[in-house]
């Protein structure tokens, strides 16, 4: 039997061994190695892609490091070396299903950029075959899509009249083609993608719902024949000029026309939704659309009766467009600037649906890489007169049903685009501008996403209102107004986060060592004397941290009038754990100081549990641990024992 004397020898040695411990986890908190500075984190970030490229293998000699090299910058030969038959009777059947669609609805983009026709063909054929061989994505389908030749027909024609003055015209989208292609690539290379994520995906949701409406209202003007309509795209102006033109002739062949076909293209699709075997008709039934309609035009003569038709369609390869990029125009600054809003638009739009597909097969979509890609071939585009280019989501979703296995069906598609150019383009001389825009309004209703809007408004209403502010910024000013709405909604509800920052009360869940919220976790339990706090920001600065010390020391007065009267309860120890801190400035720094000196003025402790390398780091060069008596622990828990103790 042992005597109490034993028994109390070996308690105060178990606490000195604790005390031993607890204090040797200090140390390690408070002799972390210094961290590293800010100008190595961004010489990080700027040139890490050169730790991708794995040519820094000795063994391999020049030659393995030369493959290697090419194979990281052109992912091509990195995959053809496993290519098979197999594979290719995929790509060719999927290449052909895409031509068949993409021919008819590049024809119709270009018009609605207020290009010529040929130009939608020319930018299905140059740049689809560069991302072939620099994307990593295998199913997106490269091309000319309706909201970036909306968004560069709507921004241009500010500067150029494209009706009085085309060729102009052409030169300045040409020239943004440029510049969006230079940015896309410096993006990429200097792995500056999180510019992209400026547009929210609620941002983008509504943008894409009010471009889709803006679209539709401005193919009007072929649908119905319509030969003078405005060039604002807002809705409005469009309205006005919609009532302006019933007083004016115009015939309603071409609404007859096109509104069968259109009719006939929506059925198509819903068959093809309906039976996954028929995917084919609705990827098809756009180009048996235009040879119908042709057909029937030059067969009844109907050009003559009041419908309005393509006319003439230069062929042959994309010509050198190199001669027509200008650079030392009135109009360079603005022109860089609108390159650079339909650089982030196509970017954003080619990644989501890129990353859609990839995760559908399983694999990784290097976002670096993807913006390489598309910068190079929007370069190399505008030398061979091709407007912006990017990933489709209605011809990737044909090309994925189709079977594609590889960017192969890419190649297929603008080999066959180009065969068409040389061949065929006569053949469309009679092609009803209805169709076209029939064509265009088909592919609208999958821009316009009510099921992710209303999901939007059930998750955060912030986010709803960045959504419902790009919609009616596009629909009603103008598509950069959108824009603009829609990133400054976005920024304020960071900067409003950031202001004002969440605290939470924690305590202890019973029987463990965790301690959590306790409105999220009622069951948990506070231990008298002690107040633990938690920030809820990553980070502590200026904006916010006068608004941080006044909320704690709220929390600590409110707990001091519920234990008035009960010296147990009595607050002494303010334990703030700050594991959600990622970096703090001077003025955090001086709002913990204050925060410091009143509570030791009202006779309690703080103490400051689980702070980040960075945060620990400036805190020590600051002098503040020394401040507050070197109480800073690993964690909440070691913060508690030490207290106890």
């Amino acid at each position: 039997m042992t005597s109490p004397l034993t028994d109390s020898t070996a308690d105060q040695e178990m606490l000195d061994l604790e005390k031993h411990g607890c204090v040797e986890r200090v140390q390690w908190v408070l002799n972390t190695p210094k961290p590293p500075g800010l100008g190595h984190e961004l010489m990080e970030t700027a040139f890490s892609w050169r730790n991708k490229i794995p040519f820094l293998n000795k063994q391999s000699g020049w030659k393995g490091e030369v493959l290697s090299m090419l194979q990281a910058t052109l992912p091509i030969l990195s995959w053809c070396q496993n290519y098979k038959a197999t594979k290719f009777k995929r790509d060719l059947m999927a290449g052909l299903t895409l031509a068949s669609l993409c021919i008819p609805q590049s024809i119709g983009y270009a018009t609605l950029a207020k290009l010529d026709p040929q130009y939608g063909l020319y930018t299905s054929v140059v740049p689809p075959l560069i991302y072939a061989v620099m994307g990593t994505s295998r199913e997106i389908a490269i091309g000319p899509v309706a909201v970036i030749s909306l968004l560069l027909s709507s921004m241009v024609q500010k500067l150029q009249d494209p009706v009085a003055n085309p060729i102009a015209y052409q030169k300045l989208v040409l020239t943004a083609t440029f510049f969006a292609g230079t940015f896309q690539a410096a993006f990429g290379l200097f792995r500056s993608g999180f510019l992209v994520d400026f547009l929210s995906h609620a941002a983008i949701v509504g943008f894409m719902a009010g471009a889709a409406i803006v679209i539709g209202l401005q193919q009007l003007k072929g649908l119905l024949g319509i030969t003078h309509f405005a060039n604002k795209t807002d809705i409005i102006s469009v309205m006005k000029a919609m009532w302006s033109s019933f007083h004016h002739p115009w015939s309603p062949h071409n609404f007859i026309l096109g509104s069968s076909f259109l009719i006939f293209i929506l059925i198509t699709r819903f068959l093809g939704k309906r039976n996954r075997k028929l995917f084919w008709l609705p990827a098809i039934s756009p180009l048996l659309s235009v040879i119908l309609a042709t057909l029937i035009v030059f067969l009844t003569k109907a050009d003559k009766h009041g419908v309005k038709i393509v006319k003439h369609i230069k062929g042959g390869l994309n010509p050198s467009s190199v001669h027509q990029l200008q650079f030392n125009g009135p109009h360079v600054g603005e022109v860089a600037k609108i390159g650079l809003v339909v650089a982030i638009i196509a970017l954003t739009e080619a990644i989501a649906v890129g990353r859609s597909f990839a995760a559908i097969k399983g694999y990784h979509l290097d976002g670096n890489k993807e913006m390489v890609a598309m910068g190079f071939m929007n370069i190399i585009g505008s030398f061979t007169s091709c407007y912006v280019a990017t990933g489709s989501f209605s011809r990737t979703a044909v090309n994925f049903s189709a079977g594609c296995e590889t960017a192969v069906s890419n190649i297929v598609m603008a080999i066959t685009v180009f065969i068409s150019l040389e061949l065929f383009t006569r053949l469309l001389y009679y092609t009803p501008t209805a169709i076209l825009a029939s064509i265009i309004l088909s592919a609208l209703p999958g821009l316009i996403d009510f099921n992710e809007a209303y999901n939007i408004w059930k998750v955060d209403k912030l986010d709803f209102l960045a959504c419902i502010g790009a919609f009616l910024g596009v629909l009603f000013a103008t598509v950069e107004i959108g824009l603009l709405v829609a990133v400054t909604i976005s920024f304020a509800k960071i900067i409003l986060v950031s202001i004002r920052p969440g605290t939470e009360t924690l305590g202890r869940l019973p029987g463990s060592d965790m301690f959590r919220d306790v409105n999220q976790y009622p069951m948990a339990v506070k231990t008298p004397g002690v107040l633990i706090m938690r920030l809820k920001s990553a980070l502590l600065c200026f904006a916010n941290a006068n608004f941080v010390r006044e909320r704690i020391m709220k929390w600590v007065v409110e707990e001091e009038k519920d234990s008035k009267g009960n010296a147990e309860k009595t607050i002494q120890l303010v334990i703030l754990d700050i594991s959600n801190l990622m970096d703090i400035d001077t003025s955090g720094i001086a709002s913990l100081e204050e925060l410091h000196k009143n509570l030791d003025s009202n006779g309690m402790k703080l103490a400051i549990a689980n702070p980040r390398w960075q945060v620990i780091h400036k805190l020590k060069l600051a002098n503040f641990v020394y401040k507050i008596g070197g109480r800073v622990y690993l964690s909440v828990g070691e913060a508690m024992d030490s207290f106890s103790l």
